[in-house]
């Protein structure tokens, strides 16, 4: 049965991993496997909501693109601002809810146009921590784009639920996972338990500001420290752009930082297009371990927090699983066997995780 007749019975899940920098959807049907949507030829959208002057909200890569222009009018992580009403975009207030919901919308009307029908279900994923009047502003949100009977599901919980399913390992009743999340915004550890109908989240800690932009901004900082004094004039166009023009600068130089950490996960050595001072500055891996190190010490620390209130010993550990994209440095890894002596489950794409989980789940 095809997808697009099982779509017409309603014969299909929709899982949706709203996250700060990036959103991934996942369907899947009645073979339980899931398969990404694609936004603009990758599974990847971006979070981020542009406002048009003329109203109406541009979200994805066209917020982006926007930015440039409209730079008053932009939010480039509006899960950030879940705990605000409104959200000042010129001078116009837009209501939270609706630009989340318009980045859920994106998703919704995607997915009934790659599989011709809506779903039977859409399950939404959201950190473990959060509280109820966060989940009911995700909630809400789904409703604005028109997804009426949502249902919520705890991040950490979807990437257990990917685990069982993905490596074909059955975890007996009583079993332990220890979760990794380490995706742009934040980071989360947590500790899940195998019930017999599913997981059960024993503990969760949270870094709200450890991830893999707190990264790129450590490396932005490292190459101010290089270059800003060579031409403090043409710095300040990347760092404190004023105009269209320095905006787009400063935008490209932002995601060359971004592209050399990503290069950096397999080669030892690449370089940083910095636009506005003609440069290419030369950015190593071990320059990017010592940068990083200070960040992710601190998610080691809080993974081990997690299994302490969780009373899990680490050689307990079925295993664990890596989940989000700053997951691909290879210092996580590396950071990880040596604190709790366990390998961890990498997938070539970790940024999938948590949709794949909540769709196949």
């Amino acid at each position: 049965m095809d997808r697009k007749l099982l779509a017409g019975l309603g014969l299909y899940r929709l899982g949706i991993d709203f996250g700060t920098s990036s959103t991934v959807a996942m369907t899947a049907g009645l073979d339980g496997r899931a398969r990404p949507l694609l936004f603009d030829g990758t599974p990847l959208l971006p979070s981020a909501v542009c406002g048009r002057p003329a109203g109406g909200l541009l979200v994805g890569g066209d917020a982006v693109e926007a930015a440039a222009t409209y730079p008053e009018r932009f939010e480039p992580y509006p899960k950030r601002r879940i705990d605000d009403t409104v959200v000042l975009f010129g001078e116009t207030d837009v209501a939270v809810v609706d630009m989340i919901g318009a980045v859920l919308r994106r998703v919704a009307d995607e997915a009934g146009r790659a599989t011709g029908g809506p779903p039977a279900e859409v399950v939404l994923t959201h950190p473990a921590s959060w509280t109820v009047p966060r989940r009911e502003a995700l909630l809400a949100a789904a409703a604005r784009a028109g997804i009426a009977k949502a249902r919520l599901l705890a991040e950490p919980v979807a990437a257990g639920h990917y685990f069982r399913t993905a490596f074909g390992r059955v975890m007996p009743p009583g079993g332990h996972l220890l979760v990794y999340d380490l995706g742009a915004g934040r980071f989360d550890a947590s500790v899940l338990r195998r019930a017999p109908y599913g997981f059960v989240v024993l503990a969760s800690e949270g870094l709200a500001d450890a991830g893999g932009l707190a990264v790129d901004a450590a490396v932005m900082a490292h190459l101010a420290a290089s270059y800003s004094a060579r031409d403090p004039r043409a710095w300040a166009r990347l760092s404190a752009p004023a105009t269209p023009a320095d905006r787009r600068l400063s935008r490209q130089a932002w995601d060359a930082v971004r592209a050399a950490k990503e290069i950096l996960s397999g080669v030892s050595s690449t370089r940083v297009c910095l636009p506005a001072l003609d440069q290419d500055a030369p950015l190593s891996r071990d320059q990017l371990d010592a940068l990083a190190r200070p960040i992710l010490d601190r998610t080691v620390d809080a993974a081990r927090r997690a299994l302490l209130d969780a009373r899990v010993p680490a050689a307990s550990l079925t295993a664990i699983l890596l989940a989000g994209g700053a997951t691909r440095m290879p210092l996580v890894e590396m950071l990880l066997h040596d604190a709790f002596g366990i390998a961890p489950t990498t997938i070539d794409q970790p940024e999938l995780v948590v949709a794949c989980g909540s769709a196949c789940g």
